[in-house]
């Protein structure tokens, strides 16, 4: 099987959504045709357990604390609001995958009839479900602690490899500091 590079989207920050400092990860045709038993075996294959089946993705803006997760478009489509106000949309198909780092706000607003995905978590992981209507400045905080404290998974969902687009992201250690006063994304 030939390796599948990820298309990558950065977030920042946006009010009280932390997002992360690692790309949204987008595996075009990660799974030929894709197939609820097809997508849920390459996720188990490479890691990403405590799996789900169901028809698309909340229709409210939410993040994960507690884990990155994936989201595997075994039949139809679905198009996902990512990082909150002002973000961008992204359309997966059949056989795609979008890996969201903890953070990331996401958001269903539009999918086919038949939708259906399969989702994972690295290493079978919990997950949690954070609003950011419902975010006190104090939960921000401890939401961040938490996601800060998270690994990167061993694989990817796809390929199987290490997650190099995150493994080769600066901290903010290492970060030019003359970037983020200039108000640029670090990369």
């Amino acid at each position: 099987m030939p390796k599948i590079e990820p298309e990558l989207y950065w977030s920042k920050p946006n009010g009280m959504l932390p997002n992360s400092r690692f790309p949204l990860l987008v595996y075009r045709n990660g799974v030929e045709g894709g197939g609820v038993d097809a997508v849920r075996a390459r996720l188990k294959r490479n890691g990403w357990h405590n799996n789900w089946q169901y028809p698309g993705v909340y229709t409210y803006p939410h993040f994960h604390s507690t884990t990155h997760e994936c989201l595997g478009v075994a039949v139809g489509w679905l198009e996902l609001d990512v990082f909150g106000r002002g973000g961008i949309r992204i359309r997966a198909s059949a056989g795609d995958f979008v890996v969201m780092p903890a953070g990331v706000s996401h958001v269903m607003v539009a999918n086919s009839d038949d939708v259906m995905l399969v989702g994972g978590y690295p290493d079978g992981r919990d997950w949690d479900n954070i609003q950011e209507d419902h975010l006190t400045e104090e939960g921000r905080r401890a939401a961040a602690k938490r996601i800060m404290m998270l690994p990167i998974p061993t694989l990817d969902p796809v390929n199987g490899e290490p997650v190099h687009p995150w493994i080769d992201t600066p901290s903010s250690v290492d970060a030019d500091l003359n970037d983020f006063r200039d108000g640029l994304d670090p990369v």
